[in-house]
Formats: structure tokens, sequence, C-alpha cells
């Protein structure tokens, strides 16, 4: 599958209803630590294409991001990665945690 880019409520709701495990990552365009666990997040991503991964950025998709916060009672952070299971965050971490190791222990 890879990664794909969601940029807004009703394309994510179309991948939440879909029941799937995913990984969502939210990144903001501005803050370098966000850049480097986006890096890493590509990396997770090309060695585990069969992975649905997602993404969002964070200053082009507030209204996403507010309601995944609100949606999953996890607080929003950026960066911040969210494993959903059966419609629900089962996992996440923020900033210097995201990085290739703990996607792959947690994702891969």
């Amino acid at each position: 599958m890879g990664k794909q880019k969601l940029e807004n409520v009703e394309q994510f709701q179309q991948v939440l209803s879909q029941g799937k495990r995913f990984l969502l990552i939210k990144h903001s365009l501005t803050c370098p630590i966000s850049r480097a666990a986006f890096h890493e997040y590509e990396k997770f991503a090309a060695d585990y294409p069969d992975v649905d991964t997602y993404y969002l950025f964070v200053q082009e998709a507030r209204p996403l991001s507010n309601y995944i916060a609100e949606m999953s009672g996890v607080k929003h952070e950026s960066p911040q990665a969210l494993l959903f299971e059966n419609g629900a965050v089962t996992w996440h971490t923020s900033h210097w945690n995201i990085t290739y190791d703990a996607l792959k222990k947690q994702v891969g």
C-alpha cells in the first residue's frame, strides 16, 4: 500500500471505516523535530510497503488533526505517530520517539 496523504475528515473516515490496521503520522511542515520524524517514517514506509500508512500535514489539515485528537482521545502533538486497529488507537508516540526502530517494533 505504501503511504498516502489525508487532507480531510471524510478521507479519514473512509480509511477508518475499512476496519484495517494502519499507521497515521501527523507532521508539522515548520518543525525540525517533525522533519526528522517524518524522515524516519518515510524510511519505514519504504521498507514496509505492505503496511497501510497515512500522513497529514498539520498546517494544511488542522480540522482533520483536531478531529483525530477528539475522536481518539489522544492529545494532539506534532510530530505524532498513531497506530489504529479496529477503529481505535492502540499505540502512539511523538517527537524524538518516532524512529525507524520504534515504528518497526510496533507496526512492522
